[in-house]
């Protein structure tokens, strides 16, 4: 398993779709939050809404998002199509997405009449105040995420499998440092107790090299001829053959054995 998270090739792709993979993920988490926490209100002058019904269908389509922009309804004009909030003939408290088919001009402002494209009957009229803005269209990114979410089939392969396999691999690849972690560990542990042995070898033997004199002086000081063991000195006066000289031999050695057990 090491091996492969240290392949190059392995490295690249799995880092290339895990950052493709987190990028969309949490662009999809602001989208839900920006849709969540601001209700109906604008955030830099827009609002994003998600189509739930068929009605703009073929311009809108259901679970696309759109964007809605802040605009000057004195500005609208028929044809576009605007995100409002409707208050009677069952769109009471309801957010709709309708093209405006018909504008009036009344003298309390203006009046909106809308339709949804495959609607075969119009909206109850709406007045300024209950418009939030002009579609500006639909968000492509996020539409097609939020289409993937939103079926079962698509949430579970493109979603629900990469986050468990990406969830899997980071927890492999930490065991897999983790023990590669210690093995180093280990191995330093090792070279440090083998740089130690040698050391302590190579103080033993330079003590060894040290003890070597020490000893030796000491058996020679131990093996020292007593003050009262007299050795035969052999001189050319005293030599008159080579029976004599194997005699001075002879004792000396003699004199030499007697004394053995002092020299250990």
């Amino acid at each position: 398993m090491g091996s492969i998270f240290n392949n190059k090739i392995f490295k690249i792709v799995y880092g290339t779709l895990k950052t493709i993979f987190f990028t969309i993920l949490i662009l999809y988490v602001v989208f839900i939050c920006v849709q969540r926490l601001s209700g109906n209100n604008s955030v830099f002058g827009f609002r994003l809404f998600t189509v739930a019904t068929g009605s703009m269908k073929g311009v809108y389509n259901v679970n696309d998002v759109i964007a809605v922009k802040d605009f000057d309804n004195k500005k609208l004009k028929v044809g576009d199509d605007i995100a409002f909030i409707g208050n009677r003939g069952g769109l009471e408290n309801k957010l709709v997405t309708h093209r405006i088919i018909k504008i009036e001009e009344e003298s309390n402002g203006r009046i909106f009449t809308t339709k949804g494209v495959k609607n075969s009957v119009e909206d109850p009229s709406i007045t300024e105040s209950q418009i939030l803005g002009k579609v500006v269209g639909v968000v492509p990114v996020v539409t097609q995420i939020n289409h993937v979410v939103k079926s079962q089939l698509g949430f579970f392969c493109l979603i629900f499998c990469p986050l468990v396999l990406v969830i899997v691999l980071e927890i492999l690849q930490t065991i897999t440092d983790i023990k590669l972690e210690n093995n180093e560990l280990q191995e330093i542990n090792k070279k440090e107790i083998n740089d130690k042995v040698n050391h302590i070898d190579s103080n033993n033997v330079d003590n060894n090299d040290e003890d070597k004199p020490v000893i030796v002086s000491n058996i020679l000081e131990n093996n020292s001829v007593s003050d009262d063991l007299s050795i035969p000195v052999i001189s050319s006066d005293n030599v008159s053959g080579s029976e004599e000289i194997d005699n001075s031999i002879k004792e000396v050695n003699i004199i030499t054995n007697n004394h053995d057990d002092e020299i250990i």
